[in-house]
């Protein structure tokens, strides 16, 4: 159809920009995830990890030029929405492969998706409705 075809050429003109936020790369990984590019995919994907955030033994994204947390022994401060949300797109666009995911690619969702279980309040939500 012709809409969804300009809308693709639109997203591909804007993955080809060289300097993409994280959140964009995390929402355009997950629209060509969707779209069936795999190349497209894998190049926002693999552009992703080397922004990736490795701790504890998880993986998140978050923004640019954020002041790094203090370790506080008994305070965990959950992330802002906004990481959690791009983190979550990122997850997506792992899992929405096709053929389905590989072993490798799921061992590294389960990474991330540790993380987002992380950021869970006390009652199971998260801090934004999203």
């Amino acid at each position: 159809h012709s809409v969804v075809r300009n809308a693709l050429f639109c997203l591909e003109t804007a993955a080809n920009q060289k300097e993409n936020h994280v959140y964009t790369k995390a929402l355009l990984a997950y629209a060509f995830a969707l779209a069936g590019n795999r190349e497209k995919r894998k190049a926002l994907l693999d552009s992703l990890e080397e922004e990736a955030v490795r701790k504890d033994g998880s993986v998140h994204w978050q923004r640019p030029g954020k002041e790094p947390e203090a370790d506080l022994p008994y305070y965990r401060s959950r992330a802002p929405s906004a990481e959690v949300e791009m983190t979550a797109y990122v997850l997506l666009a792992h899992l929405t492969s096709q053929p389905a995911p590989a072993q490798e690619e799921l061992s590294f969702a389960s990474l991330i998706a540790k993380w987002i279980s992380s950021q869970q309040n006390p009652n199971g939500g998260f801090s934004s409705t999203q």
